[in-house]
């Protein structure tokens, strides 16, 4: 008997887009919940159109496939539905009563306008959780704004924390990823579980209100808790750790084409400081008072930082690397995306998955991580077709006929 999903029973109606609300569906998908994303006739989720790149067909065509789209809808179901449409509305209040959970990313209000909002789901299913993910939350006084993750980046100070430190040059730096939307998927995926749980205890579902500019305040972790206990802004440090010494990037002996290396090493305490020291041929500097603990290191750090610059410089990338996990001192190259999945331990740990794509016969993406012995996670191709599961929804969760489908399509509310 094939395994069950830990969310098998939970049916999701996904009416967001583009990261946000898509990567807290397909956390929900990958454990089991029927997602069904809803989207707009004719154009679909905005990211389908989000490229290049695109994928390249077996036949060795460009489709319209974004990579952007395929990674981050797997594990659903495609209906489509024009809610600007009443009939459109009715048929989202209609799926929102055989749902446990609806999840939404449009401005404040707008869910009001076509009576899809919470109080007006609520009467109609009372067990329902409903998730709002939005820029800056239902209430205070940016409430109305468009919220996008650069400029959340931005307002929520991860971008005058990230970047070369200012005597370097330095300047403010997003993230390579979105990683406030990324970090609201995540949380409203928490959220959510929580939500439901209480909601199976009582009989009652919940609102959920999802901001991102609450999530990238939270995410500051212990930048904000020490500017809170402070007092004092902390800025750039580069590729620095603001608390512990060393936890950088350093440079070493050159490669042998003559260009430049780097590896990162990651002292965490006391004892690693001191292996590693050991390591590099240099003992005194473990038992020099200036550097015998991380406080001490953290205050000493503009002497220290500038010896070990020059200790690493003298050894090759595998030197290092090799010396130091032999000694158990935390220590990592700098990959880019190809040295990552060519990676032997990616593999082993099954992080890219292989699909059967109708275009191609061999789609490689990035799996999800969760790994549970009891209940694995599924692995079913995001819906390559936009709408592709329309008539089957429709059908067989509010018993449509052929003939009123048929007159949806025709009338451009599917």
């Amino acid at each position: 008997m094939a395994a069950m999903n830990a969310l098998d029973g939970i049916r999701i109606l996904d009416l967001s887009r583009v990261l946000a609300g898509p990567w807290c569906t397909q956390n929900l998908a990958d454990l089991g919940a029927d997602v069904i994303k809803i989207e707009r006739p004719g154009a679909g989720d905005d990211t389908r159109a989000w490229g290049p790149p695109f994928l390249t067909a077996d036949d060795g065509s460009e489709t319209h496939e974004a990579a952007y789209y395929l990674g981050t809808n797997r594990n659903k179901r495609s209906v489509t539905c024009d809610i600007a449409q009443a009939e459109g509305q009715q048929l989202i209040r209609e799926l929102a009563q055989h749902c446990q959970v609806f999840i939404e990313n449009f401005k404040v209000g707008d869910m009001a306008r076509y009576g899809l909002d919470y109080a007006s789901l609520k009467a109609l299913n009372p067990r329902l959780v409903y998730c709002s993910l939005t820029g800056f939350g239902q209430t205070g006084p940016y409430a109305p704004r468009a919220g996008y993750d650069y400029a959340i980046q931005g307002m929520g100070g991860l971008m005058s924390i990230t970047g070369e430190r200012d005597d370097l040059g330095g300047g403010p730096q997003k993230v390579g990823v979105a990683v406030a939307d990324l970090f609201t998927g995540m949380y409203a995926t928490v959220a959510i579980l929580a939500a439901l749980r209480h909601a199976e205890r009582t009989g009652e579902g919940q609102y959920i209100d999802m901001a991102l500019l609450d999530t990238q305040t939270a995410m500051l972790a212990n930048l904000g808790a020490n500017y809170l206990v402070s007092d004092k802004v902390p800025g750039r440090a580069g590729n620095a750790h603001q608390n512990i010494v060393p936890y950088q990037v350093f440079e070493v002996a050159p490669k042998a084409d003559g260009g430049k290396d780097f590896l990162i090493l990651a002292v965490g305490n006391d004892s690693q400081y001191t292996k590693f020291c050991q390591v590099a041929g240099r003992p005194e500097l473990a038992t020099d008072p200036r550097y015998l603990k991380n406080r001490d290191r953290v205050l000493h750090r503009a002497e220290l930082v500038p010896v070990l610059e020059e200790v690493m410089k003298t050894r090759s990338k595998a030197d290092w690397l090799s010396a130091l996990e032999a000694a158990k001192v935390p220590c990592g190259a700098i990959n880019n995306l190809a040295e990552v999945f060519a990676d032997p331990h990616i593999a082993a740990r099954g992080m890219v998955t292989h699909w059967k794509h109708p275009l191609k016969n061999d789609l490689r993406l990035v799996a999800s991580p969760l790994k549970l012995e009891k209940t694995p996670v599924r692995t079913d191709l995001p819906p390559p077709l936009l709408g592709q599961h329309t008539d089957e929804v429709l059908a067989d969760l509010l018993g449509y006929q052929a003939d009123k489908i048929t007159s949806l399509r025709d009338g451009g509310t599917i």
